[in-house]
């Protein structure tokens, strides 16, 4: 904690990441901290007519942030827990996580490329926007006939974009979509099962990383974190680091406490395979996971 007890939130700039950082500030003042909000931006912010897989390196959107950290130029940062890397940087931790939106795929439709017929409701040889690796694996696992097409942006750029920009569909998460409360209403919307469209391990939970040393600051933040949550993200995000891969890996890890559903692609041109796990015998189910994906 700084000497002036004012707790300083690093966050990049975009509607959703503000949202995030406002939510934990209104969290932490519940609790009698005085907190202030510092934008930082990253080099996913600053690099837009690339799509991700074509970007060098990882942590497009936490880099600079944990460097500030890491400066103490601010004493907290805010990320969608599934840009994280699998590892933090020295020096730094993971405090506490949120609890958990919804962690399902939301699939955005333009009216006039609507057809009942087909599975989701989009017509056959639809062209649909999304930059990941692993929605893309899965497309091509599930809809095989769909044309993708490269989409960047934050979330209220990319629904325009669908409107405006020669998409049929497109692929957002939904709690970016819920946080920021959209207005959807022109849109045919489809929620995607998380057990059969697998999301990103994480996907939908905020992480709150301090430096290691601020025990003060992780004490405060030991109020806000989810157990629960932390549990079953943290078995999600251990078959990742085990896999060796960063957020674009085309590897989805979903943990519904029940069973661990996985899609995996060897790279980010071929389609997903699919799996599913029970969820016992916990303290050796990630390695298990990853051993079965190598060997296939």
């Amino acid at each position: 904690m700084p000497e002036t007890s004012i707790i300083r939130i690093g966050t990049r700039g975009s509607d959703l990441a503000l949202w995030q950082a406002h939510h934990v500030k209104s969290e932490l003042e519940k609790l009698g901290c005085t907190v202030e909000i510092n934008i930082i931006h990253t080099q996913g912010d600053k690099i837009q007519n690339l799509s991700f897989d074509k970007l060098e390196g990882k942590g497009f959107f936490t880099k600079e942030i944990e460097a500030a950290l890491l400066a103490k130029e601010v004493d907290l940062a805010v990320h969608s827990h599934k840009d994280l890397e699998t590892t933090s940087p020295a020096g730094l931790v993971v405090a506490a996580v949120s609890d958990r939106e919804d962690p399902s795929e939301l699939l955005l439709v333009n009216p006039d490329a609507v057809d009942s017929t087909e599975s989701w409701g989009l017509k056959k040889n639809a062209i649909i926007g999304t930059s990941s690796a692993r929605r893309k694996s899965q497309l091509l696992a599930l809809r095989p006939d769909l044309t993708i097409k490269d989409l960047r942006g934050n979330v209220p750029t990319r629904v325009q974009k669908l409107k405006n920009d020669g998409y049929d569909a497109i692929l957002l998460a939904k709690a970016g979509v819920n946080r920021l409360e959209l207005d959807l209403s022109d849109l045919h919307v489809v929620v995607l099962d998380p057990t059969v469209f697998v999301p990103a391990p994480a996907q939908g939970v905020l992480g709150l990383q301090i430096r290691e040393d601020d025990k003060a600051l992780a004490k405060i933040l030991s109020h806000l974190n989810d157990t629960t949550t932390a549990e079953k993200i943290g078995l999600e995000r251990s078959v990742l680091r085990l896999m060796e891969g960063g957020c674009q890996l085309p590897l989805g890890v979903y943990c519904d406490g029940k069973t661990v559903h996985v899609a995996h692609s060897k790279v980010s041109s071929e389609a997903a395979t699919y799996s599913t796990f029970s969820f016992e015998n916990k303290d050796t189910l990630a390695q298990t996971i990853v051993n079965q994906l190598q060997n296939k």
